[in-house]
Formats: structure tokens, sequence, C-alpha cells
């Protein structure tokens, strides 16, 4: 009457509604969750150099340099259902040609397991602060804001912002100097 194959057929389709059910739970449990801690930003060095930008003909644009503190605890975020946070460092200001720029400045990926407590000092900007002009120099509005994405076992990928945000000005004078 039933063949072995239809009998694996329907065990095999009960086994994925199963599955699924299992997994739409592990989702709801932590679906509304709130992921967000405070994050202290202390910026202990701003640098703002005018340099050869090589993506136009012969122009010149700004390179800011940003030395940061950032003090967080992110031990609250992690559950049974997060794998991961992508953690990154944006810097958001407007400019007479753009009325929103943003700029991610650092990055840093923590696995489960990993120290959950930011207690960084000194840190240099892990990638370029370009701006697409002169926009930096004499900027008094660019705030430095912590986000990240928690990548979960199950579910949705939120974009999350710390609590804590830092606005900072850039120098009215160019540097001169080689080094960083």
């Amino acid at each position: 009457m039933n063949t072995v194959l239809s009998r694996a057929n329907s065990l095999f389709a009960f086994s994925l509604s199963v599955m699924a059910a299992l997994t739409f739970g592990c989702f709801i449990t932590t679906a509304f969750k709130d992921r967000s801690v405070p994050v202290d930003i202390h910026v202990s060095k701003v640098m703002i150099k005018n340099v050869d930008d090589f993506t136009g003909p012969r122009e010149r644009s700004d390179l800011g340099f940003v030395t940061f503190d950032i003090y967080a605890n992110l031990q609250p975020i992690f559950d049974w259902n997060v794998k991961e946070l992508f953690l990154y460092l944006t810097a958001e200001y407007s400019t007479k040609s753009n009325a929103l720029n943003q700029v991610v400045l650092w990055d840093r990926i923590i696995l489960r397991g990993d120290n959950t407590k930011l207690n960084l000092k000194d840190v240099k900007s892990k990638y370029f602060f370009f701006d697409d002009g002169n926009g930096l120099r004499a900027n008094k509005n660019i705030t430095l804001t912590l986000s990240w994405n928690v990548v979960p076992n199950a579910g949705i990928l939120p974009l999350v912002m710390g609590s804590g945000h830092k606005s900072l000005a850039f120098p009215e004078s160019y540097e001169t100097a080689k080094s960083y």
C-alpha cells in the first residue's frame, strides 16, 4: 500500500515542518529584545591634511585623522540566539555640497565567547577619513557613533545604534607634518 519511498518522504516532510517551527520559535523568543547598550566615546586627537585626490583631475581633498577611545559592555546583547556582532564606528557630518556624509572609520567582529567588554584606548581610524572636497576643515559638527549588526542563529539582522555618541570639531588649519 505505502512504499518505503513514500513513507520516507512523509517522514522527511514532517521533520522539515518541525525544524521550521523550532527555528521560528528560536527567532520569536528574542525578536523584540532591546539590543542597545550605553557607549562612551572619547576623542583624544583630531588632525586634518589636504592631500592629492587621485580620483579627480589635479584636485585636493581633506583627509581627517581621528584617535579615539571606546568603552562599552556588550554582554547584555549576547543571548542564546546571537552568533556574533559586527561593530562599526561612523562619522556623520554635513557640507555645502552634501547634506549628509557618512564614513566608516573603524570596525570589529565579536564572536560569541570573545571578550564582550570594549575598553579600547588611543585607537586610530582603520579606514581613511576622506571628504570629497574641502568639507572637513573647520567643520564643527562631526558626530561619531558606534553601531552594530546582530548576527543571530535564526531571524532577522537588526541594525542597532549605541546610546552614546560624540560630537567633535575639526581644526581650521591643515597639518603639515608627515606623520600621524
